[in-house]
């Protein structure tokens, strides 16, 4: 199975936090996963962490994702034309889960979120509670 950490799961995980679902747990766990964590991610933590939304330690954070068995997904170019044809409602506008979205689509990955509003984007997308 080749799963796809949205940020806020990201997170959650490397913290310990126990608002981390225990369905994901046991996906990130199961025998054969694969687990890929996007440069969009990161991008979007570097964003948050300047406008001082988000406290975290960077240079531990890049480390820890291939510490926890985790691989990094690059932002290709068809990922970023395909944020284009993404249908927006107006209601979920932020470009770091359509990005998310568009790369769980071509890659493909199932997309673990907790954002319930990502659900209409399909069949990639596993929402987890």
């Amino acid at each position: 199975m080749r799963l796809l950490l949205d940020t806020h799961l990201l997170l959650w995980w490397l913290s310990g936090d126990p608002r981390l679902p225990q369905q994901v747990v046991e996906r990130v766990q199961a025998p054969g996963a694969e687990v890929f964590v996007s440069q969009a991610s990161l991008w979007e933590i570097v964003i948050k962490l300047s406008i001082g939304r988000l406290q975290v330690d960077l240079p531990d954070l890049e480390r820890q994702v291939p510490l926890q068995g985790f691989r990094w997904l690059p932002i290709r170019n068809s990922h970023l034309l395909a944020v284009g044809e993404v249908e927006s409602d107006g209601v979920h506008r932020d470009p770091f889960d359509r990005l998310l979205v568009c790369q769980s689509r071509m890659e493909p990955l199932l997309l673990l979120t907790g954002d319930s509003q990502l659900k209409r984007y399909g069949s990639t997308v596993i929402l987890v509670a």
